[in-house]
């Protein structure tokens, strides 16, 4: 079998919008190489600190509420 890294990054994407708070920041209880994929992409600020959240960019906090609606939400 083999992964689709994409596929993974929007999913985690999309569930850190779920667990937004103080308005960009989420908690990162994901994958490490996943968080830092994300990073790369430039979606989230550098994942490697003490803080057990991370923030989003402006572009992270953008694609992320649209994978979630995409992803989690019912259409009508």
């Amino acid at each position: 079998m083999e992964i689709d890294h994409d596929k993974i990054d929007e999913a985690v994407l999309a569930l850190l919008w779920l667990t937004l708070h103080d308005g960009c920041r989420a908690w990162k209880g994901f994958d490490w190489a996943t968080m830092n994929r994300l990073y790369e992409k430039g979606f989230i600020c550098d994942p490697v600190n003490k803080t057990k959240s991370v923030v989003l960019t402006d572009e992270g906090l953008q694609k992320a509420e649209e994978l979630f609606k995409e992803l989690f939400t019912q259409k009508p």
